[in-house]
């Protein structure tokens, strides 16, 4: 999804064309955000029947990579996400699907060093070991992080922990899993159409985008308003009377 992203955002006219999912990848966080099936028939009937919406997109760009720059639907992260992604293991992640990222997940707990990096926004900043910059109130298997995030909205809600602790780590999922991680402590949660991650020092912190590999930090991330079409079934996400985009 990420590619096809990327590809109608970055064609010439390319954002005229709809793009309507189909769920068939590994987590299927966009498919979880619209409420839609996850067999293919039965989001099929659902999107024939669907609005089309202009949306934004986030773009993650890195300062020092500036070509490698990519458009994400849904969210980007940099710190142990974006090892996790960077790390996984394709041939299990082909043959056990989201489990692959679980068990590359629990292997960097024991060995990653949660460096922290530097996060800025407008005049901003603070230092953080991970950031989420969600576009959706999903993340991924039963989890919400961003979870007053807006699909349809032109900003981010950018999750940041600055504990450098593998165990504090592990002591959030209980409270993630049962929605309450904004109770917990080193936990910060904001609003934001832009903002920079830059490192500290020269241990390497990597990014992702939609649950793909991006690059090292600095990497900015912006808001892209009217970025891309997207099929939407009527009335799921807002619960409103249909608007035409």
């Amino acid at each position: 999804m990420n590619e096809v992203v990327n590809g109608l955002a970055d064609a010439q006219n390319g954002h005229r064309v709809p793009l309507a999912l189909l769920p068939g990848g590994t987590a299927n966080i966009l498919a979880k955000e619209l409420n839609l099936p996850w067999d293919i028939p039965g989001a099929a009937a659902k999107l024939i029947h669907g609005e089309i919406k202009d949306i934004a997109l986030g773009l993650a760009t890195p300062v020092l990579e500036p070509e490698k720059k990519r458009y994400f639907l849904s969210l980007s992260g940099a710190g142990p996400d974006g090892m996790i992604v960077y790390s996984v293991d394709l041939e299990l992640k082909a043959r056990v699907g989201i489990l692959a990222y679980w068990w590359q997940g629990a292997r960097e707990v024991l060995r990653y060093k949660f460096p922290r990096f530097r996060v800025r926004t407008g005049d901003q900043q603070m230092e953080a070991t991970l950031v989420v910059v969600g576009r959706t109130k999903n993340y991924g298997g039963p989890f919400k992080i961003t979870d007053q995030a807006d699909l349809f909205a032109d900003e981010f809600e950018v999750m940041a922990l600055t504990t450098q602790s593998g165990m504090r780590y592990l002591s959030y999922l209980p409270t993630l899993y049962m929605g309450n991680l904004r109770k917990e402590k080193d936990v910060h949660f904001w609003k934001a159409e832009t903002l920079v991650c830059e490192p500290l020092d020269a241990n390497p912190v990597y990014a992702q985008v939609d649950g793909e590999p991006l690059a090292r930090l600095p990497i900015e991330f912006s808001i892209v308003p009217r970025a891309l079409k997207l099929v939407v079934p009527r009335d799921e996400v807002t619960g409103k009377p249909s608007i035409k985009a």
